[in-house]
């Protein structure tokens, strides 16, 4: 793309950040909907292009960053190179086990160097939930989940003791015990808040970005339920996250999927994900980021929104991104977040361009589903010797 002055005197103009102030809510902000062709692109590519103008080391890298964005975004078409600094990680214990044990032997290192152990810390918030380990030994019984819970502790207590060690030794640290949910849905209930602090600020520093993250689960993407951007990665990627790096990515193309009308009397959240799961299979979809646009949207409620981002692995797209809307500020709100941080987030997404479901996005290419015609479905695992992925049966 060749650059022009209005371009780039306009990115330069974004990367100064702006006041904003909702009731008793005030932070600044990186404002890219000035920048030209934003208007026009979908909203994963303006939350993308709102994180490179913000983390780019100097006016050159963000015009060049923002540019890659804003055209292959505006072509529908597949970009070149960009970095990509989550706001947030969140880890399963699997995985995330193994990481803060890098960080306690990154301290021991610092130890050995003579310096100070305590300036070893992730840079962005990362949360911790143990789930994927537990183990239901009873059933049955009404005192099963406290049963489970003391065979838990038990079974693991030098490694929930060394996790209760991380919470209190390291910053942006946040471990869940068993027995609080699964990742997703805390994630959703609890972590996702649309609009989010910039962790990576200058000290004294209040900045506004867009709530993003990286997990390492591949269902990360139900927080796009939310209209939340991110994906799962592996455990190298989310490490080097927490420490401050950045993803290295493709621009990638962004297909949309419309959505008309709704769901019939009887038809669950789960049936529109296996509809959409087989639907998007056959129109390969591998590699893109899917964004959920159209009238039907507002007739679908959180969290079967969340029901089908949750699906997108099984379809092998990076996200299926919801708008952010009456419905998810309203989810925010019954879920306890804060009615401040709520109307915040309400503002700062119009004043970027983000708000509700705009029509005249650019797509490389679009796929529409009537909701009225969604039936009950079933899903069921196939055997891997079998080449063809597994189908739901459309009843």
């Amino acid at each position: 793309m060749i650059v022009d002055r209005t371009f780039e005197d306009a990115v330069k103009s974004a990367r100064v950040p702006q006041p904003l102030q909702v009731g008793a809510v005030s932070r600044s902000m990186y404002d890219v909907s000035g920048i030209p062709g934003a208007e026009r692109l979908p909203r994963a590519l303006v939350v993308l292009l709102e994180n490179v103008v913000r983390n780019a080391r100097s006016d050159e890298e963000a015009v060049q960053a923002a540019s890659r964005i804003v055209e292959a975004g505006t072509l529908g078409a597949q970009g070149e190179e960009i970095e990509f600094m989550p706001a947030r990680v969140l880890f399963q214990d699997f995985t995330g086990v193994p990481v803060f044990v890098d960080f306690a032997a990154m301290r021991d290192a610092m130890v050995e160097r003579g310096g100070d152990p305590r300036k070893v810390n992730p840079r962005i918030p990362c949360t911790l939930v143990v789930d994927h380990s537990v183990i239901a030994d009873c059933a049955g019984c009404s005192d099963a989940a406290q049963k489970n819970e003391l065979l838990e502790a038990r079974r693991n207590s030098e490694r929930f003791a060394f996790l209760k060690w991380a919470s209190k030794s390291f910053d942006n640290v946040t471990i869940v015990p068993p027995g609080g949910g699964i990742c997703h849905q805390l994630n959703i209930e609890r972590f996702c808040s649309v609009v989010t602090s910039d962790a990576m600020a200058a000290e004294g520093d209040d900045v506004a970005c867009f709530d993003t993250l990286v997990g390492t689960d591949s269902h990360t993407t139900t927080a796009n339920g939310l209209g939340v951007l991110g994906w799962g990665v592996g455990g190298i990627e989310a490490e080097a996250a927490a420490l401050g790096q950045p993803i290295s990515m493709l621009v990638p193309p962004v297909v949309e999927l419309r959505l008309e009308g709704s769901l019939p009397n009887g038809v669950s959240g789960m049936d529109l994900a296996l509809t959409v799961c087989k639907l998007l299979r056959e129109a390969g979809v591998v590699g893109t980021l899917v964004e959920v646009t159209g009238p039907g949207v507002a007739n679908l409620t959180a969290t079967q929104r969340a029901a089908v981002a949750n699906m997108t692995p099984e379809y092998g797209a990076t996200t299926t991104l919801f708008p952010v809307d009456d419905v998810v500020c309203n989810y925010l709100l019954l879920t306890g977040r804060d009615a401040g941080n709520v109307t915040f987030a309400r503002s700062y997404l119009d004043r970027q361009g983000l708000w509700g479901t705009k029509e005249s996005r650019v797509y490389s290419r679009t796929i529409s589903l009537d909701l009225s015609s969604v039936r009950t479905c079933l899903g069921w695992p196939s055997p891997p010797s079998r080449a063809a992925p597994r189908q739901p049966i459309l009843r």
